[in-house]
């Protein structure tokens, strides 16, 4: 199984060039790089800081956003990334003709163990509950930043429904941080939780509740559902609700370049944190 999952990897590696990216600057007969830039989801910033970095041989350039952000820069001309990484390949839209898709995940709510909010989230039936009382403090991501935000509207949306609650009435502006510096916060005991991503979760080492798979946007089967849910960015792009997946571009044809790709979709490096189907990594073609 690994020989054949290595040998994938190694193709998609291979056709990893500027091909399918629109607007790329990328040439077979560039110069000798000192370093490979990677512009990623902010989601995934510890675990490629701490072991991607180790695990790739050209040194890396990284920088962390929310991926909305990292399209609209790319797109905006303002960055020119080597490889670019974001955690929903609908903003590949006008970027990049395909993407190789290398692993998934799931919404959860991380909790403080040691304050009465945080308590109150791990003893609830939902670990929503405590987000209507007044003096919770929680924090989530900008919606119009990455698709963790967007993707804790879709959530709160989809819990209510099941629930018969109204957690979307919980949210409020000053809530909003960003996505590489949500946890950071969490952490000082200025939160009592922080809707995250499981794989932020699990590499902070903080305790957290899973949500069921109608609500999480982690399970293909609820796919038809999450679907109901959609939010319009700033750009008049209109995301809809989906299986969380993962996606990667290479967008130049560099011998360096392509071995940090093949690194990044073979997904070794993020552990037990993301989920890596059995059919990743796949070459996906946009609409």
């Amino acid at each position: 199984m690994q020989t054949t999952r290595r040998a994938v990897v190694s193709t998609l590696a291979t056709g990893a060039g500027v091909g399918g990216v629109v607007g790329s600057t990328g040439c077979l007969g560039a110069p000798t790089r000192t370093s490979v830039s990677v512009l990623a989801a902010g989601s995934l910033a510890r675990a490629v800081e701490e072991r991607l970095r180790p695990a790739v041989d050209a040194p890396l350039d990284t920088e962390f956003r929310g991926s909305a952000v990292c399209a609209r820069l790319v797109r905006d001309g303002l960055r020119d990334p080597d490889v670019l990484v974001l955690a929903d390949p609908v903003l590949f839209g006008g970027l990049a003709e395909r993407y190789t898709a290398f692993a998934t995940n799931e919404v959860v709510v991380a909790y403080h163990p040691d304050t009465a909010g945080g308590r109150a989230v791990r003893d609830a039936e939902c670990p929503f509950d405590p987000l209507l009382d007044r003096d919770f403090r929680w924090g989530r991501t900008d919606p119009d930043a990455d698709p963790l935000g967007y993707r804790t509207l879709f959530a709160l949306r989809l819990a209510e429904q099941r629930w018969g609650r109204p957690y979307p009435d919980a949210l409020a502006p000053g809530q909003l941080f960003p996505e590489a510096e949500l946890l950071a916060v969490f952490e000082t005991g200025e939160l009592d939780a922080a809707v995250v991503y499981r794989n932020m979760a699990v590499d902070h080492g903080v305790p957290f509740r899973s949500l069921p798979p109608a609500v999480n946007l982690g399970s293909p089967a609820h796919a038809d559902a999450y679907a109901g849910e959609s939010y319009e960015l700033p750009d008049g792009t209109v995301v809809r609700g989906a299986p969380i997946r993962y996606g990667a571009v290479a967008r130049r044809s560099d011998p360096a370049v392509a071995s940090v790709f093949e690194t990044v979709v073979d997904a070794e490096w993020a552990g037990d944190a993301l989920a890596v189907p059995a059919s990743y990594p796949s070459e996906e073609r946009l609409g």
